[in-house]
């Protein structure tokens, strides 16, 4: 099978990258959208990932995070930080993961700690925790751990899904 032209690259990681700076911009203005600039900002990074584009993702990655922070969300830093220490990285992982194949519960321990750190580095310096009840502020590690952990299972492999569903769509693109 003949390797994807470097034109073929640019065009899906510049697909990839616009894709996710829409969302990432509108999810940082909108606080009802901000979970789903998230989620499709990390569909979005998979696109490049499915012809194997490390590169092309990581681009992709830096210029989304850059292109809504210009657009908007500069204001707005917090908002994205989610996505720059956690989502926006997480497909490359994933694939790392599965092209090298790693062991899997292994990569999934470290993954989860990952999520639960990015998630507490969020709670701690992103969201107004004064808004809280005070028992969540008590027990914050303890929810994050636990509620995070069980959460990043089920979202972990919901993501390793939705790559495998990325994948056949571009497989039909023809190249």
């Amino acid at each position: 099978m003949k390797r994807p032209s470097k034109s073929y690259e640019i065009a899906l990681s510049a697909i990839s990258c616009a894709v996710a700076t829409i969302f990432l911009t509108v999810g940082s203005l909108n606080p009802f959208l901000l979970a789903t600039g998230y989620l499709v900002g990390c569909f979005a990074l998979m696109i490049p990932l499915s012809k194997g584009f490390v590169l092309g993702d990581v681009l992709a990655y830096l210029a989304a995070g850059v292109l809504a922070l210009i657009f908007g969300g500069g204001a707005y830093f917090w908002k994205l930080l989610p996505y720059f220490v956690f989502f926006g990285l997480h497909p490359l992982a994933n694939y790392l993961q599965a092209r090298y194949r790693w062991n899997g519960f292994l990569c999934f321990l470290v993954k989860a700690a990952w999520f639960d750190g990015a998630m507490y580095l969020c709670w701690r310096f992103a969201f107004d925790m004064s808004a809280a009840a005070q028992w969540i502020n008590d027990y914050i590690l303890l929810v994050i751990f636990v509620g995070g952990t069980l959460f990043f299972a089920v979202y972990d492999r919901m993501i390793f899904l939705c790559q495998k569903s990325v994948d056949e769509v571009i497989k039909r693109i023809g190249r």
